[in-house]
């Protein structure tokens, strides 16, 4: 078979030229005249001149990371060594096309200020600012002395070398960075702010090294190595002079954040989270001024800078999402939040004790809505019962909470009073009455007299219906309390409960359209008025929930974590609710058939219908009779359930489990802290701002959200807020 000439040009000769190189079986590239073309599988992959040391790097760079040829291979045929191209990798994934254009050679003399550094040649340089031998240096670093000593002449260390010092050498603190440790920022006891404790710590490795070993306060890498080496606990804050640094105004709350005795307590419990940057201080501290800056979730630090935030704190960073979750998961591990909330609690009550007289106790019902099976609960807001978890808050007379306890199973006020009441009588002496406020949810005469026996007094709504009062017995009461003139109209009668065994007093309140709320208590001694304005204080206490809720986040989820529930749990029976169920459908039937029978054999004047006939008579008849039959069968089968079981054997083929309590519960208990703390603020200024009272809050949240200028000394730390300036 013979071809044209014009179909020989389309079979030419397939042999490779003189110049062409084979990197492998797909790779070959092709050099003439300075220029150079790389070809894979016959296609044009780049061209590029030799003089061009940027566009052949890039090329052999995307050669082997597209998968196309090895690095041994290309090192070889491009006259590279293997490590030269995993630099230009390097280089390209770090800083671009811009790194591939360096010159040929290592840079020499010593780095200028603008040129980066790697972590390791500014960890050396660091270490041996601080006197640290090479020697030293290899070994923590796990280097050997000779590379120790070329990397120094790279980066032009001139220092004389000098001898190996001790490992807990002192170092002097610069002049432009303070350190002050948490005592040393604690102002001086005066009327502005009471109750600064003095705090006594037992000797600690951190103490031990009080002064920072870094110079500059935004770079703390040599805290962070000596934490890793296993030498640090907590970082030690250092502080830098700052204009204008956003949030600053949360120092605020430091010497107050003291005062409440946290920091002690947190180290009397926990003790130590072994060798960190950030230890136990640290994370305490950070997370409730991240609760009065508005950040309640480790997870809303994502949309702020950690930068910013670690110079309020003294740090070059504040720990971020993953590390501030994995120091509170680890916190929660030693099962400590319970005694935590205990201790701070008795302080305040010691602190406070005058306004102990009046505890206002009460549930606060989060919903649950992820797939685990939990305890069900009726959430007031959506009027129903949903999977939800109760915790039961303790407040004081002013509304600030004392402590908080989550409730098993989510149990009922009656049953979870007691428990309460004698968490409160070991933080209160025996011999003090106090005078507990809880609405109608608590009501129960026989629980009454328990509590009476207690030593408590009781104060609540009364339950259920009552005679009505004639409204001419009313009399017109008027008083200053708490600075704010009241004016009610009350009635005031001895009654009786448990077959007349137990006597009360009842004050009744006349409302403005002639509602009647009568208000039972023990206490004998207190004018009327003064009985019924503590209990309509209550509104503290349901504000309290509404702000902390809405402010503190109190209601999110903490963590995913479950955990075994009481599988001997007593209850409701699931198969007598079932039966319930069935027999309100039946009772339901039952009255509409009734209806449509009487309506058939009676008549209406209003709608008159034709008679029915004998035979749809006798239907309806015994449809009713079936009707009437089944409910008295579901009716028989109720009687015979028990009532309650067991959780095993009410969830038959599943694990009982409920939500894990203990991290949550300590998150609770630093967001208390942080709500006491605004509290403490608020009466601060109470006697210098008229409208404390309804704008309070609003005037601290602004000032602690406000930007300040911070200017460290020797030993003190002075913070300018912005409105000051202005």
């Amino acid at each position: 078979m013979t071809l044209n000439p014009d179909q020989e040009q389309l079979f030419t000769d397939p042999s490779p030229g003189s110049n062409t190189v084979f990197v492998n079986e797909r790779v070959s590239f092709q050099t003439e005249n300075h220029q150079r073309l790389i070809l894979v599988q016959g296609v044009v992959f780049s061209h590029y001149s030799l003089q061009d040391r940027a566009a052949e790097a890039y090329s052999l760079v995307k050669l082997f990371e597209s998968g196309y040829a090895d690095q041994n291979d290309l090192a070889r045929c491009f006259g590279y060594s293997a490590r030269t191209l995993r630099r230009f990798q390097q280089r390209l994934q770090s800083g671009g096309l811009n790194c591939l254009a360096r010159p040929r050679g290592r840079p020499s003399g010593r780095p200028s200020q603008s040129q980066l550094l790697s972590p390791r040649d500014r960890t050396i340089l660091q270490l041996k600012t601080h006197a640290m031998s090479n020697r030293w240096i290899a070994g923590r670093l796990g280097l050997s002395e000779k590379m120790i000593r070329k990397c120094l002449r790279r980066l032009g260390w001139t220092d004389p070398s000098q001898s190996e010092p001790a490992l807990f050498q002192a170092i002097d603190s610069p002049s432009g960075a303070v350190h002050p440790s948490p005592d040393s920022i604690r102002p001086k006891a005066s009327a502005a702010s009471p109750h600064v404790p003095e705090v006594k710590q037992k000797p600690r490795l951190q103490q031990d090294l009080a002064q920072s070993c870094d110079r500059d306060p935004l770079d703390r890498s040599m805290d962070r190595l000596m934490a890793a080496l296993g030498l640090l606990e907590d970082a030690p804050p250092l502080f830098a002079p700052a204009r204008n640094l956003p949030r600053a105004g949360v120092l605020l709350a430091v010497p107050l954040l003291l005062a409440s005795g946290l920091l002690p307590m947190a180290e009397k419990i926990y003790g130590s989270l072994g060798p960190a940057f950030y230890g136990l201080r640290t994370t305490m501290v950070a997370y409730v001024l991240l609760a009065l800056l508005r950040i309640p979730r480790p997870e809303a630090l994502k949309e702020h800078s950690p930068g910013a935030l670690g110079r309020i704190v003294g740090l070059d960073r504040m720990p971020e999402v993953k590390t501030l979750r994995r120091k509170l998961t680890r916190l929660a591990a030693a099962q400590g939040g319970y005694r935590l909330g205990q201790e701070i609690a008795r302080r305040r009550i010691q602190e406070r004790g005058r306004v102990m007289g009046f505890l206002y106790i009460d549930g606060h019902v989060r919903a649950y809505h992820g797939k685990h099976t939990i305890a069900k609960a009726y959430v007031t807001r959506a009027r129903l019962a949903a999977p939800a978890t109760t915790d039961y808050w303790v407040n004081d007379k002013r509304g600030d909470p004392v402590f908080v306890v989550t409730a098993e199973a989510n149990a009922s006020l009656t049953r979870m009073l007691p428990i309460m009441l004698g968490e409160v009588r070991q933080l209160v002496r025996r011999k003090r009455r106090v005078t507990v406020v809880f609405d109608r949810g608590g009501w129960s005469p026989k629980l009454f007299r328990e509590l009476l026996a207690a030593n408590f007094d009781v104060l609540t709504y009364r339950k259920w219906r009552t005679r009505r009062i004639n409204q001419s017995r009313f009399r017109r009461h008027k008083a200053k309390l708490d600075g704010r003139k009241i004016e009610y109209l009350l009635h005031d009668q001895p009654v009786r409960f448990l077959q007349r065994k137990l006597r009360l007093r009842q004050v009744t309140r006349l409302g403005v359209h002639g509602h009647q709320t009568p208000i039972i208590t023990s206490r004998w001694d207190l004018p009327a008025i003064v009985v019924a304005y503590r209990m309509f204080e209550r509104w503290r206490q349901e504000n309290f929930f509404k702000y902390i809720k809405a402010e503190y986040l109190i209601d999110a989820l903490a963590d995913y974590q479950i955990e075994p529930d009481d599988p001997h749990r007593s209850v409701p029976n699931p198969a007598r609710k079932a039966l319930e169920k069935e027999m309100r459908r039946t009772r339901s039937q039952l009255e509409k058939l009734r209806a449509r029978y009487a309506e058939a054999t009676l008549g209406s004047r209003s709608h008159p219908h034709p008679r029915p006939t004998k035979k749809e008579t006798r239907a309806l008849r015994s449809a009713i009779e079936r009707v009437q039959a089944r409910l008295k069968e579901l009716q028989r089968q109720h009687h015979s359930l028990t009532p309650r079981l067991p959780l095993a054997e009410a969830r038959q083929g599943e694990v009982a489990v409920k939500l894990a309590t203990e991290r949550k519960h300590l998150t609770n208990v630093l967001k208390m802290v942080a709500y006491n703390i605004e509290s403490d603020l608020v009466q601060l200024i109470r006697p210098h701002y008229k409208r404390a009272e309804d704008e309070g809050r609003t005037f601290i949240q602004s000032a602690l959200q406000d930007a300040a200028d911070l200017e460290p000394t020797s030993d003190e730390l002075h913070i300018r807020l912005g409105f000051v300036n202005k």
